[in-house]
Order: structure tokens, then C-alpha cells, then sequence
């Protein structure tokens, strides 16, 4: 697991680790210096000819730029200065670095020089920005877009808010990006994420310890799905592992509900049954012959452990009936996706219900939305741009609301819980924006959930093992060709990956 901050806790991790423990923030400061300097040795192989310019503001994101820019003239750089603000204003910390600069003879200039670089470092602003940038400083950041060289950011890229990842103006473009103790929300969400480059995380001496008992809520998974997932009873039955009715594949979109038997066959599922059109019955005889079928959604949900709804659902005056009985009739766990959200949009009535039910009852069911940004923007009525500004806002408000798990489908699928956590996910490429990769999801998660995880973890290793699925089949079949099909077929390869033999 990898924590995830914002600008405030960031600060006050950094605050604590000085007053707290005693850590003095020069010696920050020069381990915030060094890994940057590391991370540009790894770039260039011989610094001794290089041209270099430090762009730097008043802050302390400022003073690293300055003692990056004095060890790379240790280095036997040609190393040029440039303040952008008035020196004046600088902390006490900066014209400390400031004042060690010039006694090395360095030159600290306030004019864009008339010259080519080799090395650009952005060291303008950090993580300190909070409205769109202007004047001298947008001017130096639209200059370095400009220039050909390799540039690194400390910290964070100028111009990028560092909670959200959007673009406030202008930003630097980096080629990487040093961050120093936790990775920023702002370098992790897009477009942020696309401005940083390669994001290095530098240990430089602000750890968890800092926390002092208050830990970020936002994480991220970096390891093998297997970890995340509870070793299987040797002794166990089909039955042990969980039966899952899933609501889909309605008349001409069978593919979906097939797409989501795979997917929780492929996930551990013991048994699953799929309510959907007689066709479905026709296509899983052939092509998954594993899976049962009924026509008779009472008797799917009475027998099912989990029930999942929404895949090809459609929605048919039948498909919402359907949907009226398992909301109001079942207490199952429940995984609503696509149609079944998109019914929930169009019967307010319905939805407030569902919402008062969660709310009153002292053991509310266990609910799982899965939407991608269309399906929210229609439940919250809203538009799709305002929900792709702030998907996680969106996602925790409905978390919220009806007691539930949300997750926000995307390039960083968002999951937020009721009471605080919120996971985002690093995993996934391009190719799995085809049409039945949520089917496969909603498969994944409905099996993860019939085991023994409490459902917030569930829903995050769902999440994690589809996305790790999805850049396995991508490797093999390629960002372009893959299907949602070569998804479910990498479901194994990701839940074995890493393991011996």
C-alpha cells in the first residue's frame, strides 16, 4: 500500500517531523536536494558538460531548487540561476541557499536568460498553489515548455494543483518529477499525472511516524494482487466459496451477462446464476457451461450469497421491475452497475427510497455502486465534465448518502467508503476502455465479495486485480486489439503473478 496526500497533510507531516521529532529542516531540505540530484545522474551520464538552469521561487520549494543547483556546479555543471519573485520575500531557509549559492560563485538572475539548456529544473512554486498562475512566473513556465532539454520538477510540477491534478492556467511539462516522503494526489490523478513524467518518491526523512495518528485517507496498492486476497480453505466446498446471482444479459445484449459470469468464475466464485434472457441460456450452454440460468429472478436471489445487477440489464418496464424486487425485497449484498444505476437515475422515487432504507435501518445492506463518469453525472444531475473535475467528491458523496461503496470507473478508478477511506487505482491502460470491461468488474466483484473481506477491501482488490488483468492482456494482445474477453482470460495470470512454480 502507498499513501496518497494532499497539500495540507503534507505540510503537516514535514511540520511534525521538525517540531515533533526534532528533524531540522535544512537537513530536509539537502535530502530533497541530493534525491533530485540522484534522479538526474540516472538521466544524464556526464553531468560535467551540461548546461543547467534552476528556476526558482521564494519558497522552500525554491530553496531545494538552490541546493540542487549548488551541487550540480559541485558537479561541474555550467549552472544558471533564475528568481522568479522578489528576493525580499524569500523564507529564511532560501536566502540561506541563496547566500551559500553566490559564496560558491554562483549568479542568481531575474530575467529569462537568452540561452539553451541541457537541464531544466523546476523548482517555482511546489505544492503551495491554489489559483491559476500569472505574470513572470506563467512567462518561465511557458518558456520551459519551450525548450528541448530534460526537465525535473521538484516536487511537483508548477502550475499543478496539488490535491485535484488540474491544470490551473499553465504547467510545467516535466520529464520527471522528484517527490519527497508521500506521492501527491495531484501527481497521481490526470491530468497531473501526465505533467509529472516519472514520479520518484524520495525517502528523504518524513515517514509515517509523522502521521502522529493521523494517517492520509487516500491510498493506492502497489504490490500483487494475491497479497490482498485471504488464503483459500484446503478443506473447502464449492459452497464455501460463494454463489452469486447476477441480474444481466438481457434480450441482444447476452455478451454482458456472459462477460460477468467469466469474470467471477475467473475470480473464485463457487457457483454462479445468471436471470437474463432465454438466449442466455442458449449462449452460456455453449460457452460457459459452468454457470446455471433461470428466468425466475426471486428464486436467483433467494438461492445467491451476493447479487449482481446492471450489465445489459437494459431498461425495459421488466428490467425495472426486476430491479423494484431486489432493491425492496432482498438483503443480500448487492452490486448495482450500468443499467441498474441508469434505472435508479430515472426513478427518483425509487432512489430515495433506497437511500431512506439505508439510512433508517440500524443493519443497512451491503450496497456496491460501480458507475463509470456517464452513469454518475445521470444519478447525481449533473454533467459528465463536472464529475470528471471531481470524481472522488462525487464518488464520497454517494458513498455517503445511501451507506454504500462507490467506485468511480476511469483512468483512476476512484473507490470511496462511508466512512472516510478512499482508495485510487494506478493500474489499467487504454485498451481496457472496450466495451464489456465493466461487465467483467461487476464479475470480480461480486465473487471477491461473497468471501470473507469486509467489502470496502473487497471492492479495492476487485478493483486492483481487474486493472493488473487488464495490463496483462494488453501485453499480450496489445493496448488496441484487447477485448474485454482477453480481460477475463488474464484474470488468472494477475491472481498468480509474482508466486513460485
Amino acid at each position: 500500500m502507498e499513501y496518497l496526500v494532499t497539500a495540507e497533510q503534507m505540510r503537516r507531516y514535514d511540520e511534525n517531523t521538525s517540531r515533533h521529532f526534532g528533524l531540522d529542516a535544512v537537513v530536509l531540505m539537502e535530502r530533497a536536494a541530493l534525491a533530485c540530484l540522484e534522479a538526474i545522474r540516472a538521466h544524464e551520464t556526464n553531468l560535467k558538460t551540461r548546461r543547467v538552469l534552476i528556476a526558482a521561487g521564494c519558497g522552500n520549494n525554491g530553496g531545494d531548487g538552490f541546493a540542487l543547483g549548488r551541487l550540480l556546479m559541485q558537479e561541474g555543471c555550467q549552472v544558471d540561476f533564475l528568481l522568479a519573485g522578489q528576493e525580499e520575500k524569500a523564507g529564511a531557509l532560501t536566502r540561506k541557499q541563496m547566500e551559500t549559492v553566490r559564496a560558491y560563485g554562483g549568479r542568481i538572475e531575474k530575467r529569462i536568460p537568452e540561452k539553451e539548456y541541457d537541464i531544466l529544473v523546476d523548482a517555482l512554486l511546489g505544492i503551495g498553489l491554489s489559483r491559476k498562475l500569472e505574470g513572470p512566473i506563467r512567462e518561465i513556465v511557458a518558456w520551459m515548455n519551450g525548450q528541448k532539454g530534460f526537465v525535473l520538477s521538484v516536487d511537483i510540477p508548477t502550475g499543478i494543483q496539488a490535491d485535484s491534478g488540474q491544470v490551473l492556467g499553465e504547467a510545467v511539462r516535466a520529464d520527471v518529477t522528484v517527490t519527497f516522503g508521500f506521492r501527491k494526489l495531484g501527481t497521481f490523478l490526470y491530468p497531473g499525472a501526465d505533467y509529472a513524467g516519472q514520479v520518484i518518491c524520495a525517502p528523504i526523512g518524513i515517514t509515517p511516524d509523522s502521521f502522529l495518528g493521523q494517517p492520509p485517507e487516500a491510498f493506492t496498492y502497489t504490490g500483487q494482487v494475491a497479497g490482498l486476497l485471504p488464503a483459500r480453505p484446503r478443506d473447502a466446498n464449492k459452497g464455501t466459496f460463494g454463489k452469486v446471482a447476477l441480474l444481466a444479459g438481457r434480450e441482444g445484449m447476452e455478451g454482458a451477462g456472459l462477460l460477468c459470469a467469466r469474470g467471477a468464475f475467473a475470480a473464485g466464485c463457487g457457483m454462479v446464476k445468471l436471470a437474463g434472457s432465454q438466449r442466455l441460456a442458449q449462449v452460456c450452454l455453449q460457452a460457459l457451461p459452468e454457470a446455471m440460468y433461470t428466468q425466475d429472478v426471486q428464486k436467483a436471489c433467494d438461492w445467491a450469497d451476493v447479487i449482481g445487477a446492471g450489465p445489459g440489464l437494459s431498461t425495459t418496464e421488466k428490467a425495472a421491475s426486476d430491479l423494484r424486487y431486489v432493491l425492496e425485497e432482498t438483503r443480500q449484498l448487492l452490486v448495482l452497475d450500468a443499467d441498474a444505476i441508469n434505472l435508479l437515475a430515472q426513478d427518483r422515487t425509487l432512489l430515495e427510497r433506497l437511500g431512506e432504507r439505508q439510512e433508517k435501518e440500524p443493519m443497512c445492506r451491503k450496497l456496491v455502486l460501480t458507475p463509470h463518469p456517464g452513469e454518475l453525472a445521470r444519478l447525481s444531475g449533473c454533467t459528465v465534465q463536472e464529475v470528471t473535475a471531481n470524481p472522488t467528491g462525487y464518488a464520497v458523496k454517494w458513498a455517503k448518502r445511501l451507506h454504500a461503496v462507490v467506485l468511480c470507473k476511469g483512468a483512476r478508478t476512484v473507490v470511496a467508503s462511508c466512512s472516510g477511506p478512499v482508495y485510487y487505482n494506478a493500474n489499467g491502460n487504454s485498451g481496457m476502455a472496450t466495451a464489456g470491461s465493466g461487465d467483467v468488474l461487476t464479475g470480480i466483484l461480486s465473487a471477491l465479495l461473497a468471501g470473507p473481506l469486509p467489502v470496502f477491501e473487497a471492492v479495492c482488490a476487485g478493483v486492483y486485480l481487474h486493472a493488473r488483468a487488464g495490463d496483462l492482456a494488453a501485453l499480450r494482445k496489445g493496448e488496441y486489439s484487447m477485448t474485454a474477453g482477453d480481460l477475463a482470460d488474464a484474470i488468472p495470470a494477475a491472481l498468480t503473478e509474482g508466486k513460485e512454480g
